[in-house]
């Protein structure tokens, strides 16, 4: 549902008053409105630094690959803290894709974790999975020392990338493997992600993209009444990839008759698949006010 907001503004009013009055008034004015000019502290600008390449994963049983990819990328203020943090998990349908720091939610006032997670053929589900949740603990151990307040984390990404959102915050046991409670993610919000068993994981069973499944490893497996409040985005119905929207649809149902009171969708006309992450991070920074 699409609100129009008008804003309506009061009439200016004349006043008739004495002139000697309204000079002294205006030198009252003139001069309290100083002394609070004066008295306002001055706000310093936040800036920000990035360090890359952090590594997630700690221990002697990591493989090569897994030291190659399990890393991420923080983007944090040098000069504050108690900042919400976003993480964010890169699509590419589980075989490809880079972490990135996505331009569009720079400066506003957050801190900003970017994820690269290993990929398919390489290894077999739910190794991806276990990735994005390992990521998620660390970060929810380690933000406070970047300028975050980990009772405000986010966990989003776009299509394979909002899939692990989904399922790390819905199928608790790969968190809790880690020690962390997945409600204590205060949002997802996933980008046009596969709410049915992801087309990879079919793929290593030899099923079709086109024959759907929901098993374990399925977002809409592990829907339940007490999970995070969950924003569901997708792309305009008759341009998305699949059928997408109408997985996201019937998540969102299922979620509300489950008895969850948070569950939202979106759809963003006239957008496909690729296109919709732009409007999205808008529609992100929307939700992040809420």
């Amino acid at each position: 549902m699409f609100c129009k907001v008008t804003s309506k503004y009061l009439p200016l009013t004349k006043l008739k008053t004495n002139p000697m009055k309204s000079i002294s008034l205006f030198i009252f004015l003139f001069f309290f409105s100083s002394i609070v000019v004066t008295a306002q502290p001055k706000t310093a600008a936040v800036t920000y630094k990035t360090e890359a390449n952090i590594s997630y994963r700690s221990g002697e049983n990591l493989d090569e690959y897994m030291k190659e990819r399990c890393k991420l990328d923080i983007y944090f203020p040098e000069n504050a803290d108690s900042f919400t943090t976003v993480v964010w998990f890169h699509g590419g349908g589980l075989t490809a894709g880079e972490k990135f720091i996505p331009e569009r939610l720079k400066n506003r006032k957050l801190v900003l974790v970017a994820v690269n997670y290993r990929l398919s053929p390489k290894v077999k589900s739910p190794a991806f999975i276990d990735d994005a949740a390992a990521a998620v603990a660390w970060v929810f151990k380690n933000i406070s020392k970047y300028g975050g307040d980990p009772k405000k984390i986010i966990v989003s990404g776009h299509s394979a990338g909002g899939y692990l959102a989904c399922m790390i915050g819905l199928d608790k046991h790969y968190l809790a493997a880690y020690g962390i409670d997945a409600n204590s993610i205060e949002k997802l919000v996933p980008f046009s992600g596969q709410m049915i068993t992801h087309f990879v994981i079919r793929k290593e069973r030899g099923i079709p993209d086109t024959q759907p499944l929901v098993d374990e490893f399925a977002p809409l497996f592990h829907v339940r009444a007490d999970a995070p409040p969950l924003f569901l985005i997708t792309g305009d119905r008759n341009l998305e990839l699949l059928g997408r929207y109408e997985e996201n649809a019937y998540m969102w149902r299922m979620m509300t008759l489950s008895g969850h009171k948070q569950t939202t969708l979106y759809e963003l006309d006239g957008f496909d698949h690729g296109g919709m992450a732009e409007p999205a991070f808008d529609l992100l920074l929307k939700i992040l006010k809420k």
